[in-house]
């Protein structure tokens, strides 16, 4: 982030007390505070920080409840831990299975819990999507005209 000062100390305390997040206020006050955006390089540069952060945050906890799901797949399926429990350790399998499953059952209900805090305490599907528009209709402008002409119908 740029070591700048803010040009208006003012709009920029506000903008920083709401994380930079403006998708939430009404037209008429976005517009000063997105032209103090465009104008001031420090609160750009912590705005686009802020915004990294939650879709980080997002795709992480997104990772873990998947990562959750496909251990918990993964022990439904194939048991990998029978022989070294059963053979090596001496446990018994029945007991070590369901340890297992309750580990992965718990782990995947904390990641969904966090990423909805996540989802629902950022404004990263708002950015997310937005994002996602962007690269759309950057594919959109590199189509040909005739494939172009044929969406449009």
């Amino acid at each position: 982030m740029p070591k700048t000062q803010c040009t208006d100390g003012v709009v920029g305390a506000i903008l920083a007390s709401w994380r930079y997040d403006i998708s939430g206020i009404s037209p008429e006050m976005r517009r000063d505070y997105e032209q103090h955006l465009a104008e001031c390089a420090r609160c750009s540069a912590r705005q686009r920080f802020h915004r990294s952060l939650d879709g980080a945050l997002a795709v992480l906890t997104s990772l873990s409840a998947l990562f959750f799901l496909f251990a918990l797949s993964v022990l439904k399926h194939i048991k990998p831990l029978e022989h070294m429990a059963f053979k090596i350790l001496g446990l018994d399998i029945y007991d070590m299975y369901h340890m297992l499953i309750s580990a992965g059952v718990a782990g995947l209900c904390f990641s969904l819990i966090a990423l909805a805090l996540v989802l629902m305490a950022t404004p990263a599907p708002s950015y997310l999507s937005g994002i996602a528009v962007e690269r759309a209709r950057l594919i959109e402008a590199r189509l040909p005209e005739r494939i172009r002409s044929i969406r449009l119908r």
